[in-house]
């Protein structure tokens, strides 16, 4: 029994020995088929290096506002009669916005200038009387006295009619009217906003290492998202004279053309100062490189026809812009370089060009509309 058991044992043992050697040569001789055939080609898209010209740039956000703002208000308290203005209206300078209750101010008018008339007279009477002796030099001097006194009061009366209309100091757009035919007015209540729109100042920081790049008139673009898509250009005018100490920034103002009125002060936007001259880079989309500690390389696609293969190269990278970057050295202008599937690729590997899907290669992208924006 004991013998026949040990039989069993030595058997199972040398089949199972047997079964793990076979299945052992089979891996092996896999091993070694797969070794020796040739990769996988590799399906990527590419894009042709190109020697583009770079407009060095600055950056910062900002603040809009107007060239001439103010809040409007009554220089004398009084009672509003009349509004010769609807919100939102655009108005020219001088132009009549509201008239205070002015009654009693008209009246006093008319006594000053009846004043003014009487001194007049009475001063001319004089004046030819004193020659003949009729009248001493004292009472002509009084009488010219009093007729000064009196064109005196009478300005000051003008004066006070005057403030009673509330004119536009300057042409631009009315904002919410915020009074009422009837209300009362203490002197310095705001009645609307009055903003000139056709040129609009942007307010920026920049740090102070921007300071040698920066100048008068250098060109200036402002994007905002209430119109996405479009710039509005303009000029540096003014650079402060001190540097903040707390933020070691410096204030710039631009001034920006506004012929449409889109813009609006108090809007916060993007701005893009032209610093420099414009350089030339072998530009690449930022998909095409391969960012790794030890070094930053792409894939150049050599050959012709079906025999296309992957050659990694190192380069050195520039400044970015948008989706694009900018290839200081490593690559020249014209070749052709993988810019998606380079995860799948080896140096030296086959690859199969397929560009019917791009990577975004734009040098000023632009955020999708979200669900619901204007378009």
């Amino acid at each position: 029994m004991r013998r026949r058991l040990i039989v069993m044992l030595v058997a199972c043992t040398v089949i199972f020995g047997g079964v793990l050697g076979f299945q052992a040569f089979v891996g092996q001789m896999m091993r070694k088929a797969m070794a020796s055939a040739p990769p996988p080609v590799q399906t990527v898209s590419t894009a042709q290096a190109e020697m583009l010209d770079w407009q060095p740039t600055l950056h910062a956000v900002g603040t809009l506002r107007a060239v001439s703002g103010t809040d409007l208000s009554a220089e004398v308290s009084g009672i509003v009669d009349e509004i010769h203005f609807e919100s939102g209206d655009d108005v020219r300078s001088g132009q009549l916005l509201v008239s205070l209750r002015s009654g009693i101010d008209v009246a006093r008018l008319r006594e000053a200038q009846a004043a003014v008339d009487l001194a007049r007279l009475d001063f001319q009477r004089n004046r030819e009387l004193a020659p003949k002796g009729l009248v001493s030099q004292a009472t002509l001097d009084a009488a010219e006295t009093q007729l000064r006194s009196t064109e005196a009061q009478l300005k000051q009366q003008q004066e006070g009619v005057r403030r009673t209309s509330i004119r536009a100091p300057f042409g631009g757009r009315i904002g919410l009217r915020v009074v009422d035919v009837g209300q009362y007015l203490n002197a310095g209540t705001r009645i609307a906003t009055l903003q000139a729109l056709d040129q609009l100042l942007v307010d920026f920081f920049l740090p102070q290492r921007d300071l040698g790049l920066l100048s008068p008139r250098q060109q200036v673009t402002v994007a905002v998202d209430a119109w996405p898509g479009e710039l509005f250009k303009g000029e540096v005018i003014a650079i402060d004279s001190r540097v903040d100490a707390q933020t070691r920034n410096v204030a710039v103002r631009a001034r920006i053309d506004n012929p449409a009125h889109r813009l609006l002060p108090g809007m916060y936007v993007s701005v893009t100062v032209a610093a420099g001259a414009s350089l030339r880079h072998v530009t690449l989309p930022q998909t095409a490189i391969v960012y790794n500690s030890f070094g930053d390389s792409v894939y150049l696609v050599e050959g012709s026809g079906d025999r296309l293969l992957a050659r990694q190269v190192f380069v050195q990278v520039g400044p970015t812009r948008g989706d694009q970057v900018a290839i200081l050295s490593g690559v020249a202008a014209g070749a052709t370089v993988v810019s998606a599937g380079q995860i799948k690729l080896q140096d030296g590997a086959p690859v199969r060009i397929n560009n019917t899907v791009q990577p975004p290669n734009n040098p000023a992208p632009n955020p999708p509309d979200e669900p619901g924006r204007r378009k």
